[in-house]
C-alpha cells in the first residue's frame, strides 16, 4: 500500500478519536457546572439559608413603632379637656431618595411637600436614613403625597393634642409640644402619668415603602393614664366669661378668679386674663401663658384684715363687740400717717371690718406681741406654696423678722408688706369657711373630704364669718357682692399697684375675697382685677360684682339650698366705704 493511501486511512481514525475527546470534555464541563450548581444550591438552601432569609427580611420586613395614646384630661364630671387624636407624619430616607432623584418631579406644586423644599431637605441630610418632612397631617393631606409613589417617602401614625375648651381652661390644663410632652399646666405637672409607652410591630413593605401586611405585634402600645381634675367646666366657663367681661368693662390689663370647694379643698374654677388658645399658639404673647392666679403676687390690702382680727380674737384681747376709738380718722405711726376714708369715731371690732378701718386694725396689731400677726398669717398659708402641684406656683412673701418696727406691724395689719397669690388668698378664706380647719388644696377630683388641720378655733372662725357678713350688708363696702337667696361673707381690697420703682400713684388692683352661703360656707372665691381704669378701681366696684355672678352660679350648679330665701337684689349702689 502506498504512503498516500496509509495517510488517508489514518486521518479518519484520528478525527474520530478527537471528536470523542471533545464530547467527553463538554460532558465533563457540564457535569462540573451541574455539580457547582448543586453545591451552590445546597449551600444557599441549607448552609446559608438562615443568613439569606434574614437578609431578605431586612430588605422587606420593618419593625415600626406604635404610638401610644396620651391620657385624657377630664373635668370632675367627665367632660374632656385634653384629648389626643391620630394624625399622619411624613418622613423620608434621604439615602434612598438620593438614588431616585428623577422621581422628585412628581412633587412639583404639591401643597404639602413641594419638590424644591423636598430637594433642599434631602440634600442637606443626604447621609442620614431618617428625617421628618411634615408632622400632624390629616390623612387626606398625607395621601396627597404618598399617592405620588416617590421612593424614600414614608408615613407613620402619631397623635396630636386637642383642647375642646380652648382658652377657657388653657391656664390650668396647659399644653404639650409636638412630641406630646407636657410644657405647661396640668400637662406638665402630670406628664409622667399621662404619657404612655410606645409599642412595636413587624410589617412588610413593598418596593415603594408602603406597608402591605402586618406580620407580628412585638410589643403593644400602652396608653397613658387619664387625669380627672377638680374643675367643673360649667363654672370654669362662667368664671371665664365674667372675668373677661369685667376686664373689658373697666379697662383693666388683666385679672384672676379662683373658686374653691371649702370642704374638700378642690379647685372648682381658675381663670385668668389675658388668655391664649392652646390649639393655635402661633404668634402668642408669652406673658399670656402665665397662670396668674398661682404665679403672680400682689399685696392683698384690706382682704387681710379678717386675719388681723382673728389673731386678736385668738389672743383673747377682744370680742366682736369690743370698742375701738378710731378718732380722728388717722393714726400717726413713726414717719407714716395711717388714714381711714373718714372719721368713724368709736366703733366696735365688727364695724372695723364693716367699714374697713385701717386705723382700727392698726391699733389691734400694735396692741399684740409683734410676732403674733406674722405667725397667724403663716398658719393661714401666707408665705408658702399651697401644694396644689401647679408648675411655677409662687409661695408668696411673708417677711420673717426678729424685730418688727411699729410701722411695719401696722402696715401688715391691713395687707401691705406681704404678697400673696389669688390661690393663697382663696385658701385662707376657705379656712375661715371650714370652721378654722385647713385642708390640702387639690387640682384633681377628691372622693372624700380630708380631715385637715386646725388653724384657729371654731368659735373664732364663726365669729369672723359673721362679721364679714356685715361687709356685704347695707352699711358695708361690698353690697355688689350680694347673691339673691344666699348670705355672703367677704372683704374688699383696693391696693396701689407695686411696680419696679415702687407704688404707682394712679394704678390699682381691685380685690374681693368671700364665702357663701355664709351660714354654712361651701364656696370660697377670690376675684382680682388688675390695673382697672381710674374712673372705677375700688374692689367693691370692680371685683365684688364678678364674685356675685360666679359664686351665685356655682351655688346653683352645686344645688346648694338658699340660706336667705327672701333674697336681695344684687348690684345696688355701693355704700360710702371704698376699700
Amino acid at each position: 500500500m502506498s504512503a498516500n493511501k496509509r495517510k488517508a486511512t489514518r486521518k479518519p481514525v484520528a478525527s474520530k478519536r478527537w471528536t470523542g475527546r471533545r464530547w467527553h470534555l463538554v460532558l465533563a464541563f457540564w457535569l462540573v457546572c451541574a455539580g457547582v450548581l448543586v453545591v451552590r444550591a445546597v449551600d444557599l438552601q441549607v448552609v446559608e439559608h438562615d443568613f439569606l432569609a434574614h437578609q431578605g427580611d431586612i430588605r422587606n420586613l420593618r419593625v415600626e413603632p406604635l404610638a401610644a395614646n396620651r391620657g385624657v384630661i377630664r373635668d370632675r364630671n367627665g367632660r374632656p379637656l385634653a384629648v389626643s387624636t391620630p394624625v399622619v407624619t411624613l418622613w423620608a430616607n434621604p439615602q434612598e431618595a438620593m438614588e431616585n432623584q428623577q422621581q422628585w418631579s412628581k412633587l412639583t406644586g404639591n401643597p404639602i411637600i413641594d419638590r424644591a423644599r423636598f430637594a433642599r431637605r434631602v440634600k442637606a441630610h443626604a447621609s442620614r436614613e431618617f428625617i421628618y418632612l411634615a408632622r400632624g397631617l390629616a390623612p387626606e393631606q398625607a395621601e396627597s403625597v404618598l399617592s405620588l409613589g416617590v421612593p424614600g417617602i414614608y408615613s407613620l401614625t402619631e397623635y396630636r393634642r386637642y383642647y375642646p375648651a380652648g382658652e377657657v381652661t388653657s391656664h390650668v390644663v396647659g399644653f404639650t409640644n409636638i412630641d406630646e410632652q407636657g410644657q405647661e399646666g396640668v400637662e406638665l405637672a402630670f406628664d409622667k402619668q399621662l404619657t404612655g409607652a410606645p409599642g412595636r410591630k413587624k410589617v412588610v413593605r413593598d418596593l415603594l415603602g408602603r406597608v402591605i401586611q402586618d406580620i407580628e405585634l412585638i410589643e403593644p402600645a400602652r396608653p397613658g393614664k387619664d387625669v380627672t381634675l377638680s374643675l367643673d367646666l360649667r363654672l370654669q366657663y362662667l368664671a371665664y366669661k365674667e372675668l373677661m367681661s369685667a376686664v373689658h368693662r373697666f379697662g383693666a390689663t388683666g385679672g384672676s378668679v379662683v373658686v374653691l370647694d371649702v370642704k374638700t379643698g378642690e379647685v372648682l374654677a381658675m381663670v385668668n386674663q389675658p388668655g391664649y388658645n392652646p390649639n393655635n399658639r402661633k404668634g402668642i404673647n408669652t406673658a399670656s401663658l402665665r397662670n396668674r392666679a398661682a404665679t403672680d403676687l400682689f399685696e392683698p390690702g384690706s382682704t387681710v384684715k379678717p386675719f388681723t382680727v382673728a389673731a386678736a380674737l385668738e389672743q383673747g384681747m377682744v370680742t366682736p363687740a369690743t370698742a375701738i376709738n378710731t378718732h380722728p380718722g388717722y393714726l400717726r405711726v413713726g414717719p407714716k400717717t395711717i388714714r381711714d376714708h373718714r372719721d368713724y369715731g368709736v366703733i366696735d371690732v365688727t364695724t372695723v371690718l364693716t367699714k374697713s378701718s385701717n386705723v382700727g386694725t392698726s391699733k389691734l396689731a400694735l396692741s399684740m406681741d409683734p410676732q403674733v400677726l406674722p405667725a397667724m398669717l403663716g398658719r393661714f398659708g401666707f408665705g408658702q406654696p399651697t401644694g396644689v402641684r401647679f408648675p411655677g406656683e409662687s409661695g408668696g412673701v411673708l417677711p420673717i423678722r426678729a424685730k418688727w418696727r411699729d410701722v411695719e406691724r401696722a402696715a401688715l395689719s391691713y395687707g401691705y408688706g406681704v404678697s400673696v397669690t389669688a390661690l393663697q388668698l382663696a385658701q385662707a378664706y376657705a379656712i375661715l369657711g371650714n370652721q378654722g380647719r385647713r385642708v390640702p388644696l387639690s387640682m384633681v377630683k377628691v372622693d372624700e373630704a380630708p380631715q385637715g388641720e386646725r388653724v384657729i378655733g371654731t368659735d373664732t372662725a364663726r365669729a369672723i364669718v359673721d362679721m364679714l357678713e356685715t361687709v356685704v350688708g347695707q352699711l358695708g363696702t361690698a353690697r355688689r357682692a350680694r347673691i339673691p337667696g344666699y348670705q355672703v361673707a367677704g372683704k374688699t381690697g383696693t391696693v396701689h399697684k407695686l411696680t419696679a420703682t415702687g407704688y404707682a400713684e394712679h394704678r390699682y388692683q381691685g380685690i374681693f375675697a368671700g364665702l357663701a352661703p355664709a351660714t354654712d360656707p361651701r364656696i370660697a372665691a377670690v376675684v382680682v382685677i388688675d390695673d382697672p381704669d381710674q374712673s372705677a378701681y375700688y374692689g367693691g366696684l370692680v371685683a365684688a360684682p364678678v364674685f356675685s355672678t360666679i359664686v351665685g352660679g356655682a351655688l346653683r350648679a352645686m344645688h346648694v339650698p338658699p340660706d336667705k330665701p327672701e333674697g336681695v337684689i344684687a348690684g345696688e349702689p355701693d355704700g360710702e366705704g371704698r376699700t
